[in-house]
């Protein structure tokens, strides 16, 4: 059997800067990616410093060559099973049959997005339907958008969209929104449609607008909806780390959970951590990592010292 100081799920920002900072740290390691990041529909990432503009996976590909050049493993698969093994060790089985042994966990399998049921949404995911207005709305600024409600926080979302536009409507349910609510969207010039979506149109592979139950057309150039966030805490709930009653784990500041040697890192735990904040997680997690790793190093050379050697 394969033994790894620290085996690392999910191969993501997160996981490969763990990855980067265990393995240049002499660690011996393992990453275990699917090889199914949640942004690759998307073309280009922003806001990560000097990547600006860089397609996700090729700031991942990147990143993996880095991990290897230093030591670190890097395979394709996912994690079917994760058992105790003493005090904070673990017993990892893959979905290829191969089990392995981990002194450390890093859980940075990511979260989805549920998005509205609407015939034509999830095919334009991260292409003209969009979340983050900053990962994406310097690329639509000054075009018609569109918000999709998804609950009472969809105002102040439309409010943050209206940043980039001054043409903004926000499609919403009928009397879902307060008078106080009317006020502050009328305040900025931002449109309120109320009713039910039937479609998202699309011509020549681009979003032209949506159209409603009763046929009438909006033409919009883009969409920005609220989807909400399912964390990937399969693995963490069979661990069981204490989890919040949405599902998301519980941790502390660079990403311990309540189960001994386990960390999480990225939108696992965060699911507003864009590349680089994950990234910066990654990293955080790895060095915390690395110290109780230490102090297990320190302890166990104490009691060998004590032993004295064999007669």
């Amino acid at each position: 059997m394969n033994e790894y100081d620290v085996v690392i799920i999910g191969g993501g920002a997160a996981g490969l800067s763990a990855a980067l900072v265990l393995s240049r740290a002499r660690r011996r390691l393992l990453v275990v990616d699917s090889g199914a990041p949640r942004n690759a529909p998307a073309a280009h990432m922003h806001g990560f410093l000097s990547r600006d503009g860089m397609p996700p996976g090729d700031l991942l590909a990147a990143g993996r060559e880095e991990v290897r050049g230093y030591g670190g493993t890097i395979t394709t698969g996912a994690v079917t099973e994760l058992t105790r093994s003493g005090q904070t060790g673990f017993q990892v089985q893959l979905d290829d049959g191969e089990r392995v042994s981990a002194r450390r966990l890093l859980v940075a399998t990511g979260l989805r997005d549920e998005l509205p049921d609407i015939p034509g949404l999830r095919g334009r995911w991260a292409r003209d339907v969009l979340h983050c207005p900053y990962c994406h709305g310097w690329e639509v600024r000054d075009q018609p958008l569109a918000v999709l409600w998804n609950g009472p926080e969809t105002v102040r979302y439309a409010q943050i969209v209206r940043q980039w536009t001054d043409d903004v409507v926000l499609f919403a349910p009928a009397d879902s929104l307060t008078k106080a609510q009317h006020s502050q969207l009328a305040a900025r010039a931002i449109g309120v449609v109320e009713g039910a979506l039937n479609e998202i149109l699309i011509e020549d592979d681009r979003l032209t607008g949506v159209r409603l139950d009763d046929g009438k057309v909006i033409p919009r150039a883009a969409i920005f909806v609220p989807p909400r966030f399912v964390p990937n805490n399969h693995l963490l709930a069979g661990l069981e780390c204490d989890l919040d009653e949405h599902g998301w784990v519980i941790t502390g500041p660079t990403g311990a959970t309540s189960e001994p040697g386990v960390w999480v890192a990225g939108n696992v735990a965060n699911p507003r951590a864009q590349v680089i904040t994950a990234a910066g997680e990654g990293s955080a997690a790895a060095i915390a990592i690395n110290a109780d790793l230490v102090d297990e190093d320190v302890s166990d050379a104490v009691r060998h010292l004590n032993q004295g050697p064999r007669p």
